[in-house]
């Protein structure tokens, strides 16, 4: 609920912000421009309706701020939460003074104030509070950009438009910045004319009182905002010390780390606050999943998931045991596993990732490739060359495997790890794998006969295939982490393509495999082998030359 009221209140006082900018920018054109436009504007935000909205809004969004500090039991943030956090405290401060100016004084004092009165404050009487004027612009919109940003990042199409966002985003200010400065050096140019100044002030029906009044108002409010500031800092300092007269839970940590819990806190919060790095996109507010951990002994003593973070487990596809480290907050000893690296991306909060993330076993095809002789052909040329060929071959042989509907899993050397059939039928994954290799044979062909100058002899390569099942998941460290396969299922692939040096043919394909993908291979000569690790034989079949392949799959 309470991310509902941040997201509805930030929405309302950024719609608030985007239209008196619009206004702002009127200045471009002239004072005037600026003052017709601002009929418009008050229609909209001065009828009571919409004005009661826009100051619930405010004092809400305030509000939140201020409880999500007291609520914070760590304040150990990432930078961009910091200049969220930050910049939202600091607008009430920055606004206390135009607000009394133009609301205040025109409810007690019947003032009617225009740009022109506002422009001669900030750019004559006062320009220091004409630059803290422009601040305040640029805090309140980068304050607001930062929220939507970090809303929106978690949104699947939200990349694609994210440059032209940016645009607007830079294109705002800086018109509603250069119609300030306009209407301000306007107004400078007039008011050396004393007669303008008094007919402005006597429109304006400014009294001494209406400036007395905004003056001591201003003062007053600012000190108590910044009370309120201080107050949810202070009442933390207060509770940590309270709560630390008892024996607190522990987190365990996979590599053996235990971390006390203080109470109240989450587990996102804790690693934090013990500097353990820990993933976390949308700044623990439970909207993009990858601060999940899978929980283990102690979780009989969580919660069950609320609403909320039973919404974000399912779009996920969670299963028994992840939770979301933001939401749950340990009353008792508790191991956790993060499922994510520090570094996750929102793309790693879209559904159907954690599936990779975990692991799963499925029935897949996997392909091996190996170039023939490649090494004796490499020594005879110069590394830029051997670097020029192998990216060649790999470049040719990756597109026809994704042509094919396969995934390339890696380049090792000069070979080619390649898996089939993810997300798909066992008879899909066998047919998709050998259509890669014919296509492949296919494509080495086309190569050697671009490269035929340069090579002293064609290229060759060997390429084995089998389906069975097998773990697929991201693993690896860091940035070193990519979705592959491991198990029996690979080690047999490998060992088939290991054999097309032994039989002298081009490809060597299991039976099983042939089998699932319902494609006749009879035509083929048939071998009975014994994959080492293994004491049950394996019947395989032959293909001298893959592109000759039927092209009926």
């Amino acid at each position: 609920m309470l991310n509902r009221l941040r997201l509805t209140s930030g929405l309302v006082l950024f719609a608030y912000v985007l239209s008196h900018f619009a206004n702002h920018a009127l200045g471009v054109v002239s004072l005037e421009a600026m003052d017709a436009g601002l009929p418009i504007f008050q229609a909209v935000w001065s009828n009571v309706p919409v004005l009661i909205a826009l100051y619930a809004a405010l004092a809400v969004h305030f509000g939140i701020a201020l409880w999500s500090v007291w609520r914070r039991h760590s304040l150990r943030l990432q930078p961009w939460e910091w200049a969220q956090l930050g910049l939202g405290l600091a607008i009430p401060l920055l606004l206390a003074e135009h607000v009394l100016a133009t609301r205040g004084a025109t409810t007690a004092f019947g003032t009617d104030p225009d740009y022109r009165l506002v422009m001669f404050v900030y750019w004559v009487d006062s320009p220091v509070k004409g630059a803290l004027q422009a601040l305040l612009l640029l805090v309140a919109w980068v304050h607001g950009c930062l929220g939507l940003h970090y809303w929106l990042r978690t949104k699947r199409n939200y990349l694609a438009l994210a440059p032209i966002l940016l645009s607007i985003a830079t294109l705002v200010p800086a018109l509603s910045l250069a119609g300030y400065i306009a209407g301000g050096m306007n107004v400078r140019a007039l008011a050396q004319d004393p007669s303008w100044v008094n007919r402005m002030v006597d429109d304006a029906r400014i009294t001494v009182e209406a400036a007395t009044f905004i003056g001591a108002a201003t003062e007053t409010s600012r000190f108590a905002l910044l009370g309120l500031i201080a107050l949810p800092f202070a009442a933390r300092i207060a509770r940590h010390a309270w709560q630390r007269r008892t024996r607190l839970p522990r987190l365990c940590y996979p590599d053996g780390r235990r971390v006390e819990v203080v109470p109240g806190s989450t587990v996102l919060e804790t690693s934090r606050a013990a500097g353990i790095p820990h993933a976390s996109v949308c700044g623990g507010r439970g909207r993009c999943s990858t601060c999940r951990v899978r929980v283990g002994s102690g979780a009989e003593a969580l919660p069950p998931p609320d609403a909320g973070e039973s919404r974000v487990l399912a779009r996920i596809g969670a299963g028994p045991g992840v939770r979301l480290a933001c939401q749950i907050r340990p009353t008792a000893d508790l191991d956790v596993t993060p499922l994510l690296p520090p570094d996750a991306s929102p793309r790693d909060g879209f559904p159907g990732r954690l599936a990779q993330s975990q692991g799963k076993e499925m029935e897949i095809a996997v392909l091996f490739a190996d170039l023939r002789g490649f090494t004796r052909l490499s020594e005879a040329k110069l590394p830029y060359d051997t670097v020029f060929l192998l990216n060649r071959y790999f470049e040719a042989m990756g597109r026809e495997i994704e042509a094919a509907g396969g995934r390339v899993d890696k380049f090792v050397g000069d070979g080619i790890m390649a898996l089939f059939g993810l997300g798909r039928s066992p008879q899909e994954a066998g047919q998709a794998s050998l259509r890669a290799a014919r296509r492949m044979a296919r494509a080495l062909k086309q190569l050697n006969d671009g490269l035929a100058a340069d090579l002293p002899a064609p290229l060759r390569m060997g390429i084995g295939i089998h389906l069975g099942p097998a773990i697929v998941g991201e693993m690896g460290y860091g940035a070193v982490k990519s979705l592959t396969a491991i198990g029996d299922t690979v080690n047999t692939a490998s060992r088939l393509e290991g054999l097309t040096k032994e039989f002298g043919v081009q490809l060597v394909v299991s039976e099983a495999l042939a089998r699932e993908a319902l494609i006749d291979l009879r035509d083929y000569p048939t071998e009975t082998i014994t994959v080492r690790g293994k004491s049950e034989k394996q019947k395989v079949r032959l293909v001298y030359d893959a592109a000759a392949l039927s092209d009926d799959f």
